[in-house]
C-alpha cells in the first residue's frame, strides 16, 4: 500500500515550506475513522484516500487539496461530522471536504431529469472553488483505476458517466493526462473486446513502432541541430486507444489503415523558437495543407497553447508533430493547476492563480447563458454542447475574435456578438461571401450578420443552431410567442364556456372563488390559468366548476365544449395495449416518435401534440428539446403491458464471407424478427448493416447488441436513429 511518505516527498518537492504536521494530522484522522473499512478488492480503506492524496499531489496542489484528498470520504462513509472537520483543521478544508460531499453523493446513473439537475449543482460547485473538482476527478480516476472489482454492470454504468461527464471536465480543465487516461479506462469496461482487440494489434507492433520513432527522432533533432538549435527535446509516444478507435469508427477505417498512430513533440526555450523549430521541420518534410494549428496565436479555452502539424516523413507515412515551450508543456499537462504558484504573504506562503480570472471564464459564461433555462433536461442538452465540444475562431469584420464550437453557423456567431443581433439576424457574408444561416464556419473565417429590425428567430434554426447561447435565446423566443397564441386561445375558449352558463369572464376575474381556485390548482394568475387551457393541459369545464357557484352551473342547453385535452383522453381505447402509463391513467391514446423510436425501458417523456393526442418520446432525444416545454407531460411505462416496439440497429463490420449469416443467428437466438436490412460495402474493405426489428425491451436490445459485438470481424453496434 500507498506510504503517507511517499506524499509527503512529491509535496516537498514543489512546496519546500507547506504544513506538512497538517498532512499528517489528516492523514492520521483519516485512518483512525476508516478503520476496520475495507475496499471491494479488500484492500483496507485508507488506502483510497492515499492514492487520491497522491494523485493532487502529483498535480502540484496545496496543503487543503491534500488534506481534501486524505479526508474527502469521511463525512459520508464515516461518523466524522463536517463540524468536526471543521474544529480541527479549519474552515478552508471544511468546505471542500464538504463540497466533494456533495458531489460524490450525484449519482448520475439516475434518472434523466435527476441527472441534468444534479450537473447543474455540479457546475455552481465548480464556479466557486474549483479545487472540489480537482479532487472528485483524482477520487474517480482512482476509483476507474481499481474498476476491475466491481460488477459488469456497475462497471458500465461508472465507465460510461466517466466518458461523457468526467473525460470532458478534465479536458476542459485543460489536464492532459488525466483526461486520456480516464477515456481509455472507460473505453476497457464500455467496449470491452473493441479494447481487447485494439491493444494486442498495437502490441504486436510496438517493435516496428519503437524503430520508427527512434529514426522519426534522429532526423528531428539532425535538422534542429544543424540550425544551430541547441535548447530542445524531441520525444515520440503513441496515441491513445480511445482516440486510435475513435478515429477508426468515424471514418470507418481498418486498424491497418491508421498511419498516424505516433505523435512527436518538440519541447524549445521560448515562443520564437517554436515557429523557428516549426520552419526547419517543414523545410525537412512536406507538410499536408489543412494540418496546421497555431494554438500559440490562438489558445484554447483550457489554456493549451501548442503548434500542430501533420507531414509526410520517413516511408511515407504521416507524422504528426506538436511544438511548444516548457510552459506551455506544463499547462498542457497540468491544465489549470500549473498556473498556480506559492508566494508569501504574511510569512504564510499560499497558493494563487495568475489566471483566475482567464481561467473560469468560460465556466462563468456558461453559468450566466443557463441561468434562465428552468428544464433540467433542457440545460444539460445545451450544456454539453458548449462544455465539450472543440473549437473554431471566427473574424468580426473589425478583427475582433470570436470563439464558437465546431460546425458553428453565422447564427451562432450573431447570438455570440449580441441578442438583439441573432435575433434579427437576416442573412449573413463569410469572406464577403453571401452563404445561408445553415453555413458550417470554419477556423479563420470572417463573418459579417446583416439584421433587420422585423425579423424573428425561425423554428428551423433549432436544428441547425449549434451553441446553447443560441438554442436558449430561440426557443425563450419561439415560447413566449406559444405563450401569447395558447393565452390568445385559452381566454377564447373560456369566454366562450362563460357565456354559455349566462355570465363573463370579466364578471369573476377579481372575485374570491377565482383565487380559491388559483390556490387549489397552484397558478399564480389568472394569464397562466388561460395558458393551461390554450395547452390543452387545463378543461375549461374544470375552471367553471371550481369558480360558478352550484346555482349558476345550470346546464346549458348544448354541452359544454371540452378543452383539446379532455377531447384527446376521451378517444381513449380502453382496451388498447399501449404501453404507457400518465400519472395512473393507463391505455391513454399515445403515438410514438419515429425520430427516436422508444422502447419499454428507455427514460421517456410525452408531448401533447395537437389533434394527435400524446407523442412519446425518448428523454434524451434532441427533437423534444426544440419543442415547447410547456407541452411535456411525465409519463411512464406499463410494466403490465408486453409491447413490440421496432427500431434500427447499425452495425459495422468487415466485408467478409458468412458475416450476414452469424449476424442473422444472433437475432434469430434472440428471437428477434428482422423486417428489413439494409447492406452496403465500401472499398476499404468494410460494410455498414443497417437492421429494422423489433424488441421486447431495453433489456433485450441491450443484450442482442453484446451479442453482436462479440462476432469477430463487428467493429461497432449502435442503435439508430431515425432521419425523420
Amino acid at each position: 500500500m500507498l506510504r503517507l511518505n511517499d506524499i509527503i516527498e512529491i509535496v516537498k518537492s514543489y512546496h519546500p515550506q507547506a504544513d506538512l504536521d497538517l498532512i499528517h494530522k489528516a492523514y492520521v484522522y483519516s485512518a483512525k475513522v476508516h478503520a476496520g473499512q475495507v475496499r471491494q478488492s479488500g484492500e483496507p480503506y485508507l488506502s483510497h484516500p492515499l492514492e487520491v492524496a497522491k494523485i493532487l499531489a502529483e498535480l502540484k496542489l496545496d496543503e487543503a487539496s491534500i488534506c481534501t484528498g486524505l479526508l474527502h470520504d469521511t463525512i459520508e462513509d464515516t461518523l466524522a461530522s463536517a463540524e468536526e472537520i471543521k474544529q480541527l483543521f479549519g474552515n478552508d478544508i471544511a468546505y471542500l471536504v464538504e463540497g466533494v460531499t456533495k458531489l460524490s453523493q450525484i449519482k448520475f446513473q439516475s434518472s434523466e431529469e435527476k441527472l441534468a439537475e444534479n450537473f447543474r449543482k455540479m457546475l455552481v460547485a465548480m464556479s466557486r472553488d474549483i479545487r472540489v473538482l480537482l479532487v472528485k476527478l483524482a477520487d474517480r480516476l482512482h476509483n476507474m483505476r481499481t474498476l476491475q472489482y466491481m460488477k459488469p454492470e456497475k462497471q458500465e454504468a461508472i465507465a460510461l458517466e466517466t466518458m461523457e461527464i468526467y473525460a470532458p471536465l478534465a479536458n476542459r480543465l485543460g489536464i492532459g493526462w488525466l483526461k486520456i487516461e480516464l477515456e481509455d479506462l472507460s473505453f476497457k469496461y464500455l467496449k470491452p473486446l473493441d479494447f481487447k482487440d485494439l491493444r494486442e494489434k498495437i502490441g504486436k507492433t510496438k517493435r516496428d513502432r519503437t524503430k520508427f520513432i527512434d529514426e522519426v527522432s534522429y532526423e528531428i533533432r539532425h535538422a534542429l541541430s544543424s540550425s544551430d538549435m541547441i535548447d530542445f527535446d524531441v520525444s515520440g509516444r503513441p496515441k491513445h486507444l480511445w482516440s486510435i478507435y475513435r478515429k477508426m469508427v468515424d471514418k470507418s477505417l481498418s486498424f491497418e489503415d491508421i498511419h498516424d498512430l505516433i505523435a512527436f513533440r518538440v519541447l524549445v526555450g521560448t515562443i520564437g523558437q517554436c515557429y523557428e523549430a516549426l520552419g526547419h521541420i517543414h523545410a525537412m518534410w512536406r507538410p499536408i495543407p489543412g494540418r496546421f494549428k497555431d494554438y500559440i496565436a490562438m489558445p484554447k479555452p483550457n489554456g493549451y497553447r501548442s503548434l500542430h502539424t501533420t507531414l509526410i516523413g520517413p516511408r511515407g507515412e504521416r507524422v504528426e508533430i506538436q511544438i511548444r515551450t516548457r510552459d506551455m508543456h506544463e499547462v498542457a499537462e497540468k491544465g489549470i493547476a500549473a498556473h498556480w504558484k506559492y508566494k508569501e504573504e504574511g510569512g504564510v506562503p499560499i497558493l494563487v492563480s495568475d489566471v483566475a480570472d482567464k481561467g473560469f471564464l468560460w465556466l462563468r459564461q456558461l453559468m450566466d447563458w443557463q441561468r434562465d433555462l428552468k428544464d433540467p433536461n433542457e440545460f444539460l442538452d445545451s450544456v454539453k454542447v458548449d462544455l465539450f465540444a472543440e473549437e473554431v475562431y471566427i473574424f468580426t469584420p473589425r478583427g475582433d475574435v470570436i470563439e464558437l464550437p465546431r460546425g458553428a453557423t453565422p447564427v451562432d456567431f450573431a447570438f455570440a456578438i449580441h441578442s438583439n443581433v441573432g435575433t434579427h439576424c437576416l442573412s449573413a457574408k463569410v469572406n464577403n461571401r453571401m452563404v445561408t444561416l445553415r453555413h458550417l464556419l470554419e477556423n479563420g473565417d470572417t463573418c459579417e450578420i446583416v439584421t433587420q429590425k422585423n425579423q424573428q428567430p425561425k423554428k428551423a434554426w433549432l436544428a441547425f443552431v449549434k451553441t446553447s447561447r443560441a438554442r436558449t435565446k430561440i426557443r425563450a423566443i419561439l415560447r413566449q410567442v406559444e405563450r401569447e397564441k395558447s393565452l390568445e386561445i385559452g381566454r377564447e375558449l373560456l369566454e366562450k364556456e362563460f357565456r354559455r352558463y349566462g355570465t363573463t369572464l370579466q364578471k369573476w376575474t377579481k372575485s374570491p372563488e377565482i383565487e380559491i381556485f388559483f390556490k387549489q390548482h397552484k397558478y399564480r394568475t389568472l394569464d397562466e390559468t388561460l395558458i393551461a387551457i390554450g395547452y390543452g393541459k387545463l378543461d375549461t369545464k374544470a375552471v367553471i366548476e371550481g369558480i360558478l357557484p352550484d346555482e349558476a352551473r345550470i346546464a346549458p342547453q348544448a354541452e359544454a365544449k371540452k378543452s383539446r385535452l379532455s377531447q384527446l383522453f376521451d378517444q381513449v381505447a380502453r382496451r388498447s395495449n399501449t404501453g404507457i402509463k400518465l400519472e395512473g391513467i393507463e391505455d391513454v391514446l399515445v403515438h410514438y416518435a419515429k425520430c427516436c423510436s422508444p422502447v419499454k425501458g428507455d427514460p421517456v417523456i410525452g408531448f401533447i401534440t395537437r389533434g394527435r393526442g400524446l407523442t412519446i418520446h425518448r428523454r434524451n432525444c434532441p427533437k423534444i428539446m426544440e419543442l415547447d416545454s410547456e407541452r411535456r407531460i411525465n409519463v411512464s411505462w406499463d410494466t403490465n403491458s408486453t409491447l413490440l416496439r421496432p427500431i434500427s440497429i447499425r452495425v459495422i463490420t468487415d466485408d467478409r464471407g458468412g458475416m450476414l449469416s452469424e449476424i442473422s443467428t444472433v437475432f434469430t437466438k434472440m428471437n428477434i424478427n428482422i423486417s428489413e436490412a439494409n447492406c452496403k460495402t465500401f472499398g476499404d474493405g468494410q460494410a455498414i448493416n443497417t437492421f429494422k426489428c423489433s424488441v421486447a425491451d431495453l433489456d433485450q436490445l441491450k443484450k442482442v447488441i453484446k451479442m453482436l459485438e462479440a462476432i469477430k470481424g463487428v467493429h461497432s453496434v449502435e442503435r439508430a436513429r431515425s432521419k425523420e
